[in-house]
C-alpha cells in the first residue's frame, strides 16, 4: 500500500509518500520520496524535494495559497514527477492521510473523511485556525482533483492525548462554564510524541506498556509529553497550540492578566494580541532576530539571543522537572523534533543540569547525535537520554493504513 502524507503548517506544506502494509505494527514502512512547498503566499515560495528532512533539490516558484499548493504537488505526482523513487503516478496512491491538528473531543481515532467529518473539523478551527483552516483547505482540494478514488483520512494530533487524566486535563474554571465551551487541555503534537514513544520501545527493546518517557517535540512549535504504559499522561501544549514551551514565535506560558493588560496598554484587539502571542513572540521576540535557533546559535554573543535561548531552555528544564515528578520517574528522555534533533548545545542546556537525576550525557556523542537516532549519555547515565528523529509522515501512513476495513470500505 501507498500513502501519500500531507502535513500543512501555516505557510507550508510538506509531503511523504509512504509504502506501507496494513496491520504493520512492528515498523511505519519506506519513505519513497517526501518534500515540501515553503513560504507559500510569500515572494520566496518554492519547492524543495527531501532526503532525511534536508533539501536535495530546491527551485522557486509562485505558491499563491495551500490550494495552488495542493494543486502543484498533484499535478507534480500525477506527471510521474517521482516516477524514480517508485511512484509512477497518482493513481498508484492508495490512501491519502491529512494531518489535522485539533480534533477536539470529538474525534479519538484516525477518520475517513466525508463531508460530515469536515464539519465537525470546522468546527474547531477557531482552536486552531494556523493548522485546521490550511489543512481544511488541503483536504477539498485534494477532493476536487481526486474525486472518490482515492480514500482521504484525517489522522488528529489531539487523539493520543485524550488519555490524560481530570486532574491534568481540567482547567480550574467553573466546572459548568469550561463545559459548555469545551475549555480543557487537549494537546498537540500527539503524532510525533506517540512516534517518539514507539520507535524508542524498538530501540530499546521494550515494549510500550514498560514505559514511563519524557518525550519532547523541539521546533518552531515545541511541546513535551509524559507517557507511561504507552499513553499520554500529560502535555504542555494545551486548549490551543499557544501555552507550555517558549516556541520560535510563540510565548508558551503567560500569566492570562497580561493578556488583558496588554489589550488595554497597546490598545490591541482579540486578532491584535493572539497576532502578538502567536507570531510575534517566543523566541523571534526576545531575540529581536530569529526564530530558528541555527541563526541564534552563530550569534550567542548578542544579549537578547543568549537570553532567548536561555528562557527557551529553563523553560524546558522546569517541564523535564515536572513530568519526572508526575511519573515517579521516568525509564528515559525521548528528544526529537527540527531543534532537539539538530540542536546538541540547547540539548546540553536542558538536560545537563539533570545530574541530580541520574543524567550523565556524553559530550561527544551529543555532539555527534546530530539527524540521526542514538544515545546521548554515558553508559553508567542512571537516566538514559535517547535522540530520534521524528516521523510524522510515517506515523500518519501507519495510522491510515491501519484503519479498520470495514471503515475503509
Amino acid at each position: 500500500m501507498k500513502v501519500l502524507a500531507l502535513n500543512a503548517g501555516s505557510n507550508s506544506l510538506k509531503f511523504e509518500v509512504v509504502a506501507i502494509e496494513p496491520g504493520a505494527d512492528d515498523d511505519f514502512g519506506t519513505s519513497l520520496v517526501s518534500g515540501s512547498y515553503d513560504d507559500i503566499g510569500k515572494g520566496s515560495s518554492g519547492f524543495a524535494r527531501l532526503e532525511d528532512k534536508k533539501p536535495v533539490e530546491k527551485r522557486k516558484l509562485e505558491v499563491r495559497d495551500h490550494r495552488h499548493a495542493t494543486e502543484l504537488l498533484l499535478a507534480w505526482l500525477e506527471k510521474g514527477e517521482a516516477k524514480r523513487f517508485g511512484v509512477a503516478s497518482l493513481g498508484e496512491i492508495d490512501r491519502i492521510a491529512h494531518r489535522i491538528v485539533h480534533g477536539g473531543r470529538t474525534f479519538d481515532a484516525p477518520a475517513r473523511i466525508t463531508d460530515g467529518v469536515v464539519k465537525e473539523i470546522e468546527k474547531l478551527e477557531e482552536l486552531a485556525p494556523l493548522h485546521n483552516g490550511p489543512a481544511l483547505t488541503i483536504v477539498r482540494e485534494a477532493a476536487k482533483q481526486t474525486g472518490d478514488r482515492i480514500p482521504m483520512f484525517a489522522v488528529f494530533d489531539t487523539v493520543f492525548h485524550r488519555t490524560i487524566p481530570d486532574e491534568a486535563s481540567r482547567y480550574a474554571l467553573p466546572v459548568d462554564v469550561a463545559d459548555r465551551h469545551g475549555i480543557r487541555r487537549y494537546g498537540f503534537h500527539g503524532i510525533s510524541h506517540r512516534y517518539l514513544m514507539l520507535r524508542h520501545a524498538k530501540l530499546a527493546g521494550v515494549r510500550p506498556a514498560d514505559t514511563r518517557l519524557v518525550t519532547m517535540h523541539l521546533e518552531g512549535g515545541s511541546s513535551m509529553c509524559a507517557i507511561r504504559g504507552g499513553h499520554s499522561i500529560d502535555t504542555s501544549m494545551g486548549f490551543t497550540p499557544l501555552e507550555g514551551l517558549v516556541m520560535g514565535t510563540r510565548t508558551g506560558d503567560l500569566d492570562p492578566a497580561v493578556v488583558t493588560y496588554l489589550m488595554r496598554k497597546e490598545k490591541l484587539d482579540a486578532a491584535g494580541v493572539e497576532k502578538l502571542l502567536n507570531k510575534e513572540s517566543g523566541l523571534l521576540g526576545v531575540s529581536g532576530v530569529s526564530a530558528d535557533t541555527r541563526e541564534l546559535a552563530r550569534r550567542l554573543d548578542e544579549p537578547r539571543v543568549r537570553l532567548a535561548i536561555d528562557i527557551f531552555a529553563y523553560r524546558a528544564r522546569k517541564y523535564v522537572g515536572a513530568y519526572l515528578a508526575a511519573l515517579g520517574g521516568a525509564t528515559a528522555i525521548v528528544v526529537g523534533g527540527g531543534i532537539g534533533e539538530n540542536g546538541a548545545f540547547v540539548r546540553e542546556r536542558i538536560l545537563a543540569p539533570f545530574a541530580w537525576a541520574g543524567i550523565e550525557l556524553d559530550q561527544a556523542a551529543n555532539e555527534a547525535m546530530i539527524d540521526r537516532e542514538g544515545l546521548i549519555t554515558t553508559k553508567s547515565s542512571r537516566l538514559r537520554v535517547w535522540v530520534i528523529p521524528t516521523q510524522e509522515g510515517r506515523m500518519m501512513a501507519r495510522e491510515t493504513a491501519n484503519v479498520d476495513a470495514a471503515a475503509r470500505s
